[in-house]
């Protein structure tokens, strides 16, 4: 994670977690003079716009006062959704079974895009099942990762 993501996540999941959610990730891209700002949020009940709204007003009250980022930036409150974004290790660890997609930071093994079946995950790798073959991908080299929804 870099240390802008960390810096955030450090100022951030205390103010969701105060409110009663589940800081589930946070993805910050940086776009030249406007960045965007997401932040995921959970609640086993599920989460309603009146909550985005909420920890919306919150984190934007701290992000005013701490100024971590320097340049314009839209602040984005939302619920993970079917398609669910996986950030760490203990969420892959949570979705063993489900269908995945995966976008690596760099090639691995001569592909960065990987699509199929999370079996589960080992140290720190991530283990899918692409057609009749197993990848262990690196926690670490993942840009992005998530859930494929199934509609049964």
């Amino acid at each position: 994670m870099s240390s802008k993501l960390e810096q955030l996540q450090a100022l951030v999941a205390p103010v969701v977690e105060a409110l009663g959610y589940e800081c589930w990730g946070i993805e910050f891209l940086s776009q030249g003079r406007h960045s965007l700002l997401r932040i995921y949020i959970d609640h086993a009940d599920g989460i309603l716009i009146d909550d985005c709204e909420k920890v919306s007003r919150q984190i934007s009250g701290v992000l005013d006062v701490e100024d971590p980022i320097s340049a314009e930036y839209t602040l984005e409150v939302s619920s993970p959704g079917m398609d669910r974004p996986l950030f760490t290790l203990a969420q892959f660890a949570s979705h063993v079974g489900e269908q995945v997609k995966i976008k690596l930071r760099s090639p691995f093994e001569g592909r960065r895009n990987f699509q199929g079946l999370l079996r589960g995950v080992e140290e720190e790798d991530v283990v899918v099942q692409v057609d009749d073959h197993e990848f262990l991908l690196p926690i670490d080299m993942i840009d992005k990762a998530n859930i494929i929804p199934r509609f049964d």
